[in-house]
């Protein structure tokens, strides 16, 4: 099930229309929040209508059932997150470093790297390998965000003249990301988003020193 952004309704459908898209919107929030507070197996469709303020019967009339629900709501996560790198790329113009620090900052911003959302992911992560239609559903944006990043790493050693593969260096700093993602998750060592975005900065200092520097990454401010 695709739920679409909330937008301007056609005349005479507004009011209809509206409640449909916000209702969808109220009880994926409240998903959210389940899947961060009970996990994936103990979410109920009466937790997320209580979690809601609405009644059961408006959680079937939406989404028919709990693995309709989750779909849905995987896939609002999925394009938050990729409507929310796409937007930094933009900001780092036509410059590959720029791009680079721009993306990687992104992932510390706080409307995605928070607990809640972090649990909700990693509630998804535990059940993607069993279930095909998670995978397809996240592998296209994936992708994209891989190949993104391989071509900056490609552009990066060319002008920098470094020596490594372009696809080992993207594949090490996604899973650099993620790690901390965990690890902010877990409370691990006491990290914050801003020691885990030093983390990234450092890193990424170290794989290309001729494009970055610690203090000039560091000076930018995570949203």
């Amino acid at each position: 099930m695709k739920v679409t952004p909330i937008k301007e309704a056609e005349p005479g459908k507004r009011g209809r229309k509206a409640s449909k898209e916000t209702r969808q919107h109220q009880l994926i929030e409240a998903t959210i929040d389940s899947l961060a507070k009970r996990g994936y197996s103990e979410t109920t469709m009466a937790d997320v209508a209580d979690g809601a303020g609405l009644s059961r019967g408006i959680v079937n009339f939406h989404f028919e059932s709990k693995e309709k629900l989750l779909v849905a709501t995987l896939q609002y996560m999925s394009e938050e997150y990729a409507v929310h790198w796409r937007n930094a790329l933009a900001k780092g113009g036509d410059d590959p470093a720029r791009q680079l620090a721009s993306v990687v900052a992104a992932d510390f911003d706080r409307a995605i790297c928070n607990k809640r959302k972090l649990a909700a992911w990693c509630a998804f992560w535990g059940e993607a390998k069993s279930r095909p239609t998670y995978q397809s559903l996240c592998g296209a944006r994936d992708e994209d965000y891989q190949n993104v990043i391989i071509d900056i790493c490609t552009a990066l050693k060319s002008s920098g003249d470094y020596d490594f593969d372009p696809i080992s260096a993207a594949l090490a700093l996604s899973a650099m990301l993620e790690g901390l993602w965990l690890r902010l998750l877990m409370g691990t060592e006491n990290v914050t988003r801003a020691t885990a975005y030093a983390a990234a900065c450092d890193h990424l200092v170290s794989v290309f020193p001729k494009h970055f520097s610690r203090e000039e990454l560091r000076a930018r401010k995570i949203a």
